[in-house]
Order: C-alpha cells, then sequence, then structure tokens
C-alpha cells in the first residue's frame, strides 16, 4: 500500500520563515528529505560530496543539464546549481517526499519536469513592515543587504498567484500546523495511491465470487 512520493516546492522572500518551516517539517516526518543540489563551486571545508552539495565540474554539470538530468538549474555569482533528477525520482518511487527551498524560477522548471508529481506553496509575511523587522532583529546582514533584500522580496511576492498553496506565516505554530494538513491531504490524492487500482480489482473479484 505504498503512495507515490511529492515533490513539495517552498518559496518565500528572505525572512518570510521558509527555512524554519522546512526544519519543522523535517523533524515533524523523518522520511521527509531535502533535495541535495548539484553545484560547480568547489567545495568549503568541512563539506562533503552528497552531503551539502554534489560538486561537479563545469563540463560534467552542463553535461547534466542537456542529458535531461537536472530537474532545474542556474546560475548565481558565476556557480552553476541545480536539482539533480535521479535522487528525486527514486526517492518518489519508493514513496519518500523530497522538500525544494527554492525560488520562484526554479519551482517553474521543477512543475515543468514533474508537474503531477509536484506540491508549490509559498509563504508571504504578513507585512512588509515585519518581514523588515525580521531582517533587522536576526542580525545576520548588513543594512546595505538587508535594503538589497527587501527590494528582491517585491518581485519574489509578485508570483504568488504561481502556486497551489499560499500561507501567510503571522505564527510559526499555526503555520506548521497548516503546513502538515495540505501534505496529509496531498499524500492521499487518489493518483498517489497507485496499490487502489489493484486493491478495488481484488474487491470487485471478491464480490464475484461470491
Amino acid at each position: 500500500m505504498q503512495r507515490r512520493g511529492l515533490l513539495i516546492i517552498l518559496s518565500s522572500p528572505s525572512g518570510a520563515g521558509k527555512s524554519t518551516l522546512s526544519r519543522r517539517l523535517m523533524a515533524w516526518d523523518d522520511d521527509l528529505r531535502f533535495s541535495v543540489s548539484a553545484t560547480t563551486r568547489p567545495p568549503r571545508p568541512g563539506e562533503q560530496d552528497g552531503r551539502e552539495y554534489f560538486f561537479r565540474s563545469r563540463d560534467a554539470f552542463q553535461a547534466m543539464v542537456a542529458s535531461g538530468e537536472m530537474l532545474e538549474h542556474a546560475e548565481v555569482f558565476g556557480n552553476l546549481y541545480g536539482s539533480p533528477r535521479g535522487p528525486v525520482v527514486q526517492a518518489m518511487e519508493e514513496g519518500r517526499d523530497t522538500l525544494f527551498d527554492i525560488d520562484w524560477q526554479g519551482g517553474q522548471q521543477i512543475k515543468q519536469a514533474m508537474r503531477e508529481d509536484v506540491v508549490s506553496i509559498f509563504i508571504l509575511p504578513p507585512s512588509m513592515a515585519e518581514l523588515e523587522r525580521r531582517l533587522t532583529t536576526r542580525a545576520q546582514d548588513s543594512a546595505e543587504v538587508i535594503a538589497a533584500r527587501m527590494a528582491k522580496s517585491e518581485a519574489e511576492i509578485s508570483h504568488w498567484a504561481e502556486y497551489d498553496y499560499v500561507l501567510v506565516n503571522r505564527d510559526l505554530d499555526e503555520s506548521e500546523a497548516r503546513l502538515r494538513t495540505i501534505l496529509s491531504a496531498e499524500r492521499m490524492r487518489r493518483a498517489r495511491q497507485p496499490w487502489l487500482s489493484g486493491f478495488v480489482r481484488d474487491l470487485k473479484k471478491e464480490f464475484e465470487s461470491r
């Protein structure tokens, strides 16, 4: 009675709570895994191939793109990043879900490649003032970086209607509960229960043999 795994896309402007909610979902369900991206940037001290990233040469990465082995890819600050198809498809066939913490552009590429298996969720802040407050209070960025993130957030938020679900993150506990509800319902969709056809067929045989 194994179901088909999901590809779960979580997107939001920086500071809206996406990373925190992702960690909470992972703690809630041990079978939920993060997609490990491939990159052409060199590994940093302590990073391991296949754990933080799949580290590949530019030629190897481009060959993977050309052969359709990447679900999505982009170039960021001179380095290529992407989501390899193989591990994701394997997890899906084993009934395990994969979580993608990516922007709307990467999300669109994945939806085009795996449309029937994708659930996309966009996280909105309750207000722009609250978003700025969260970015400021976490004390990780300079004022210039915060201003740049705020400017970028407007463009990101403009794509909210392209997602299956949209949550306004006013409270982390409430947002986590809603995410759990979404995932629980999506996992029960008929199309994600391939065992049902055989089960109903056996029911019919049992009825006919009475």
